[in-house]
Order: structure tokens, then C-alpha cells, then sequence
């Protein structure tokens, strides 16, 4: 009997499978890598040997004011350790210098004070000056340029009218951008809502480079590239994490030569083969990444990308914040099918995206092709029928399920870390 933990909020739950029902697991290596030092010293270092640019010390030297981009809520950024190495560099170069540190929403709801205190610690919430992102907030936007898709790119006026701007943030597979890091800080991070939709509107999303893993040619990259030069990101610090959530790798320098060097090093402990099965159960890592069926689509990619046709997805995620947007929600509650959900954003043009609309199109596509069975005890399970899932309070319940659909000999294909893969090969 195969025995797989899979984590489930601030936890996990067991998962007992046949052996002779097992198509694979398929796990990232990062888990299995032995990182080189701890992680203070492995940010230290990375600080101390930046890829193609200038250190932080010398990018700070002379400088007045200093506006540094974090993640928000929604992301695993060990911002406890790394903020504080971060402000001290800056200031052994400049003591007097004005820092803003401003939290990169993106599209996301404004991240609260107690999210802020986890993510921050007591000593930077009590010290320093953290301004939250607000993308729908127009008076503080600043026009800044044109992206390649045509798009106009608006940015929040503190990293523009500010002496320096970096970043900070960490590196994963991304689900339509290939890798989450590096120039996300700027785009969708602390961008505009216009220029946020108009990145990623349907023709983008629907784009085969827009898929994990992937920065070749994908035009959403590429936009988000444009915006981070056009916005002059002179550095950044991204980290590499575990399960755990350790660091065990960082890369620190030029936005665009730090980011591909890390996307590299990632991409060489992630990458694992399809494993087709007609059940396949997949999660998001737990928290933060499951707080909302939102977020927990992106999970749901990478067993998309390995399910046999027609086959069930499992999803374990905990969903504790409910769906995670009214118009992600609405759009497919309000759906007799999601095809007709999926039909409808390919017809949007560019210029009228609305929100959310790239979340329920990718939801869509994959509703239109699998059944899916969301495991979760925390949120309403009325709410996740009316977006046209199943819904399992255990993953034993999903299975059952899964099981009457497929047979009760289906072979199953286990992720157990849906946002920690790429999964190679159609």
C-alpha cells in the first residue's frame, strides 16, 4: 500500500492507495535537494555575488529614497528573514535613506494587518513604512509606457517617483507566466488594473507558450518583461524554497539575468515526466497557495497537463477563503456549462478583459475537459457545485467517487505538490 501525505492547509491529510494502482508520484527534487549553508547565509551570498549588475551597496550608494516591492499574502516569500538583510544592506550603504517597502497585490484583495504582522514580524510593521498596492486605485497610478502587446503600462507612483526600486520575491512554476519572480513584482505586482487585464486577456491565456514552465514565446512574459525595464527594476532578490518552505537557493542582481539563472536552477529539480492515469490528485501545496479555489486552479494545471482524456481530478486544497473573487465565482456559477464560460472569454477582445477572467477561462478549459472533485472540510460546498465541480469533505470520499467514474482498478497518477511541478511532455 502506498502511503502519501499531501498538505492541506497548515497541514496534511494521508492518502492510502494499492501499489498496483499507482501510474506515479510525481514530485519535484527540490525536496530532495541539500541546500549548501543555511539560509541566512545562502541570501547573504547571493547579496554578495549578483548576477549582471552592480552590488545592492553600490545601486544604493548616493541614493535619497528607496522604494522596495515584497509579495503579498498570497505568496510564501520568507519575508521574516529576508526583509530585515535586505534593509540592512541598503542602510550600511545609505543609513539616511527614505525606504518604502510597498506589498505587490497584483489584482489580489488588500492583505490585512495580521497577514502583514505573519508575513513581516512585529519589528519591520513597527519601523517602517509599508504602503499596500492598490491596482483599481487610478490616482495612484503613473503612466510609464507601451507594452509589446500594446498596452498601455501603468505602475503605482511609489516605484516610479523613488530614487531606486528592487525587489524581492521567489521563484516557482507559474501556471500561465512560467515562473512566478523576479519581473512579477512589477506586472502584475504593483501595475495599474487596466494594464493587469490587458496582460492577461484571452488570446495571451489561451496561447500554448502560456503554460508552466515556459518563457520562450510567451507573450505574457514578455509584456512583463517590458514592464519591469520600462519601470528601470534595478535588483532583485529571489529565493528558491522547499516544502517547508526554507530556502535553498537565492539569486540576487540584474531583474531579467538573476531571474533566468534561478528560473534555470529551478527548472532543473521540477521538471517531471506525464505520467497519463484516469484519476489524478493533485494539491496546492497548502498554505498560503489553497486559501482559495482561486488560487488552487493553478494546482489543477498540472494534473490537466497529465490526466488522461476524460479522465478525474482530485484537487485537495483547503479553500478556507471561499472562492477568491465574486467575477471568477459569477461567471461560471451564473454557466449552464463551462464551455459556454471558456467560448465567451475567447471571444473578449484585448482591451475589454475583465477580472478574473483569465482564472475562470483557465478553470474553464479544464472543466470542459476533466471532472473535478474539490476535497475540502472549510468552505461551503454548495459554492464549489455551483462552479460545476464535485466536491469530497476527504480525500478517501473523492476517491470513492473518482473511482465509481473510472472503475475501481483506474490507475492514478499522485501529485503532491500541483504548483511544484512541470510536468514535461503532451
Amino acid at each position: 500500500m502506498a502511503v502519501i501525505h499531501l498538505p492541506y492547509d497548515k497541514s496534511h491529510v494521508r492518502l492510502e492507495i494499492p501499489d498496483d494502482q499507482v501510474a506515479a508520484c510525481l514530485e519535484s527534487s527540490v525536496n530532495a535537494y541539500t541546500a549548501p549553508a543555511g539560509q541566512e547565509e545562502i541570501v547573504r551570498r547571493a547579496l554578495a555575488e549578483p548576477i549582471g549588475s552592480p552590488s545592492l551597496q553600490s545601486l544604493v550608494r548616493g541614493k535619497k529614497s528607496l522604494t522596495l516591492i515584497t509579495s503579498d499574502h498570497t505568496r510564501p516569500v520568507p519575508s521574516r528573514l529576508t526583509l530585515p538583510i535586505l534593509l540592512e544592506t541598503i542602510r550600511s550603504s545609505e543609513p539616511g535613506i527614505d525606504v518604502t517597502i510597498l506589498v505587490a497585490t497584483g489584482y489580489h484583495r488588500a492583505t490585512t494587518a495580521d497577514e502583514m504582522v505573519a508575513l513581516f514580524g512585529e519589528t519591520v510593521i513597527r519601523n517602517e513604512r509599508i504602503v499596500i498596492h492598490d491596482a483599481r486605485k487610478e490616482a495612484d497610478m503613473v503612466r510609464i509606457g507601451r507594452l509589446p502587446s500594446g498596452g498601455e503600462c501603468w505602475i503605482n507612483r511609489r516605484a516610479v517617483e523613488t530614487d531606486l526600486l528592487i525587489a524581492e520575491g521567489f521563484i516557482e512554476p507559474h501556471f500561465f507566466a512560467g515562473f512566478s519572480g523576479g519581473r512579477k513584482s512589477v506586472l502584475p505586482g504593483v501595475a495599474g488594473y487596466r494594464t493587469v487585464l490587458y496582460n492577461h486577456c484571452s488570446e495571451f491565456i489561451d496561447s500554448d507558450h502560456a503554460r508552466t514552465g515556459v518563457l520562450d514565446g510567451n507573450p505574457i512574459h514578455l509584456d512583463m518583461i517590458a514592464a519591469a525595464e520600462q519601470a528601470d527594476l534595478a535588483f532583485i532578490m529571489n529565493v528558491v524554497l522547499n516544502h517547508k518552505k526554507e530556502v535553498i537557493h537565492a539569486v540576487a542582481g540584474h531583474r531579467e539575468k538573476a531571474h533566468t539563472e534561478g528560473c534555470k536552477f529551478l527548472n532543473g529539480l521540477c521538471r517531471v515526466p506525464r505520467v497519463p492515469a484516469d484519476i489524478v490528485i493533485t494539491t496546492n501545496g497548502g498554505y498560503p497557495l489553497d486559501q482559495n479555489v482561486y488560487q488552487s486552479v493553478k494546482g489543477m494545471t498540472a494534473a490537466e497537463a497529465t490526466a488522461a482524456e476524460d479522465g478525474v481530478i482530485i484537487m485537495v486544497s483547503g479553500c478556507k477563503d471561499g472562492h477568491g473573487g465574486e467575477s471568477f465565482f459569477g461567471r461560471l456559477a451564473a454557466a449552464a456549462h463551462p464551455k459556454a464560460v471558456l467560448d465567451a472569454a475567447l471571444e473578449v477582445p484585448k482591451d475589454q478583459t475583465v477580472p478574473d477572467q483569465w482564472e475562470y477561462q483557465i478553470l474553464a478549459r479544464i472543466l470542459s475537459r476533466f471532472r473535478v472533485i474539490l476535497v475540502t472540510d472549510l468552505c461551503d460546498p454548495e459554492m464549489i457545485r455551483a462552479m460545476h465541480m464535485d466536491h469530497a469533505f476527504t480525500v478517501d470520499k473523492a476517491l470513492e467517487k473518482a473511482r465509481r467514474i473510472k472503475g475501481k482498478d483506474a490507475k492514478i497518477t499522485v501529485i503532491p505538490d500541483g504548483v511544484g511541478v512541470i510536468v514535461d511532455g503532451k
